[in-house]
């Protein structure tokens, strides 16, 4: 049950707002327009199942319409409810913002338990819920784009997707009103992980800074951090992946529904995710410490804690307690607005989520133009691309033969200088070179303001600016 001390999460939204908005010189009209939700609109909606008819109620929000189509994802949870929906549609806008994609922000969600149905019975309920999005416009490839979030997946936008194109049969666009498809419906490579993708990305980034690193009272590479991850899902795993993988980090703890797992020699994610989906929680995983209140290994002694799944898992009750001088918010809205200004006061840097996150709606916008464009990335352009560098290749081997040098390429060098960027290289690399570019607009501020004492002020900063410079754009 939620502290009666702690504001909501739209609360908290809003209060991280006007934190940083007070900073900004704009007039008191414009400030109050960037903050307030546009529309939402509430759907209810009967799905005949099991003999009866079931009642479902659904959401979907707009937050801020300065640039179009709107952009946000549509989760499955018994928890929706209308300020949620809204407080992540006003995350939507600034992120996009941040992370400069051309989207207002937007986000829906459904009032279910996903575990409760099977896979055609969510099938009916999906494409009645996008039937009724998608005849009011709230579901439209130039208009209003949604995709999966928490409890939704690629199978969920194919529903989406193929309903759109059943309603608008002459849509030549159609297969860009969701993203997030499977790769045979209008899919991108690299979609799914995206999110976890993201995070990794960020951590590099900061990680690449002295003067951030000196922030944190950190030091080196991400090489052998030890990593607490809250959260198994999507984000969390591919995340704790692709870290402990590529980058040598020690995953010491993972947070699950059904309690946590500690070990301080590190836990291998693919081990893990394969016990929860057997066993369905991480009770029981061999080589690990279980503890039923998994909550409690958030206070663990750690460089780097992730949360990675639901909002408010930080809060008042335990901002304290928390050890970690690095908290990267895979979730959204992980750390409540109280949490937050605990941790900062005791010198806790906290990469926020509207940038952590932002891989995923990265990655979607290049899905959305690769829809629009009706091409895959990477098709005109990757053999060419290895004609031009086997020929530089060669011609240095032709060089080095006729001065009577010994020195060859290696076979290794030739064949990755050779090979042309695909699909899932252009994403990763348009990912990449996003969360830099966003990192360091945020840190200019962080260390040369000195009334911007962290990385969330940052980052609504940014943000706030370039969505009141496109209201400005359309005269207001």
């Amino acid at each position: 049950m939620q502290n009666a001390k702690e504001p909501s999460f739209r609360e908290s939204v809003d209060i991280m707002f006007n934190r940083a908005v007070d900073k900004i010189d704009l007039p008191l009209g414009m400030k109050e327009k960037i903050r307030v939700c546009n529309a939402t609109y509430t759907v209810r909606f009967g799905v005949r199942l099991r003999g009866e008819v079931k009642t479902f109620v659904g959401y979907r929000s707009v937050h801020s319409e300065h640039m179009e189509p709107v952009k946000g994802g549509i989760r499955y949870a018994d928890t929706v409810n209308q300020d949620e929906v809204e407080a992540l549609a006003a995350l939507m806008t600034y992120k996009c913002a941040l992370v400069d994609t051309p989207f207002g922000g937007s986000k829906g969600g459904l009032c279910i338990d996903p575990r409760q149905y099977d896979e055609h019975e969510l099938e009916q309920i999906t494409r009645r819920f996008a039937y009724e999005l998608i005849k009011r416009d709230l579901i439209h490839p130039s208009q209003n784009v949604p995709a999966p979030d928490m409890g939704t997946g690629e199978r969920e936008m194919a529903w989406m997707a193929d309903q759109y194109a059943r309603m608008n049969t002459t849509d030549i666009n159609a297969r860009a009103c969701v993203t997030g498809k499977p790769l045979n419906a209008g899919g991108i490579a690299g979609r799914v992980e995206a999110t976890g993708r993201g995070v990794q990305y960020a951590l590099r980034e900061f990680f690449r800074s002295p003067d951030d690193l000196k922030k944190a009272g950190l030091s080196g590479s991400l090489d052998g951090k030890r990593v607490i991850i809250q959260g198994l899902g999507n984000v969390g795993y591919h995340a704790a992946k692709f870290l402990a993988e590529e980058d040598g980090c020690k995953i010491i703890s993972i947070i699950e529904r059904d309690g946590g797992i500690h070990s301080a020699d590190g836990l291998n994610p693919d081990d893990v995710l394969a016990h929860i989906r057997e066993h369905g929680g991480v009770k029981g995983f061999a080589g690990a410490t279980y503890t039923e209140d998994g909550v409690a290994l958030l206070e663990e002694d750690c460089d780097i804690l992730v949360p990675a799944a639901l909002e408010g898992v930080i809060h008042i009750d335990n901002a304290a307690r928390i050890k970690a001088p690095l908290i990267i918010e895979a979730a959204n809205g992980p750390v409540t607005s109280n949490a937050d200004a605990i941790l900062r006061e005791k010198g806790c840097v906290i990469i926020p989520d509207m940038y952590a996150n932002a891989g995923g709606v990265t990655v979607s916008y290049f899905e959305w133009v690769k829809n629009l464009s009706h091409i895959r990335f990477g098709r005109m352009q990757r053999r060419e691309q290895e004609a031009r560098n086997m020929l530089i290749v060669n011609e240095l081997e032709r060089l080095s033969e006729a001065m009577g040098d010994t020195w060859s390429l290696t076979e290794n060098f030739k064949a990755k200088y050779m090979q042309g960027a695909g699909e899932l290289e252009l994403v990763r690399s348009g990912l990449d070179d996003t969360m830099r570019g966003a990192l360091q607009s945020m840190r200019t501020l962080w260390h040369e303001r000195e009334d911007v004492t962290d990385l969330r002020m940052a980052a609504y900063l940014v943000s706030i600016e370039k969505v009141a410079a496109s209201y400005r754009a359309k005269g207001l």
